[in-house]
């Protein structure tokens, strides 16, 4: 059956906008409403991002599971990548505010930020939860 029949149906029987409100974009039942502010979703896109390539997610791991700080020549031991290429992803992820560093002498060393990581998981959480009652 083409779509355009089965939406005359749908519209016939009261189950979907009816010709009038399509122009004025109003629907039957009360439409979706944003629940996000845009700088709350522009924060979250950042994270995101940041997290959007393996490497970055495994360099997370590694830091999420050392309840402390880790010295760079020990994440740079764990991947196959030149030590510019692992700065960029730890300068990555540092930007986006997932982990911090500190200097101590030669090396540096990082941490996971446990708020960022919350933030995360508290909208993950949010969105999988059946909040149709």
């Amino acid at each position: 059956m083409a779509l355009e029949s089965l939406l005359t149906q749908e519209i016939e029987a009261g189950e979907c906008c009816t010709t009038a409100d399509a122009g004025t974009g109003s629907c039957c039942a009360p439409g979706p409403v944003l629940g996000m502010a845009v700088e709350s979703a522009e924060n979250l896109a950042q994270l995101f991002k940041a997290i959007s390539s393996p490497v970055r997610v495994q360099m997370l791991d590694i830091l999420s599971r050392h309840a402390g700080e880790v010295c760079v020549c020990d994440i740079e031991s764990q991947f196959e990548l030149s030590q510019p290429t692992i700065s960029h992803h730890l300068g990555v992820l540092r930007k986006a505010g997932l982990i911090e560093s500190e200097q101590r002498g030669l090396w540096a060393f990082y941490f996971v930020r446990p708020a960022a990581l919350e933030q995360v998981r508290g909208w993950l959480a949010g969105i999988a939860a059946d909040k149709r009652g």
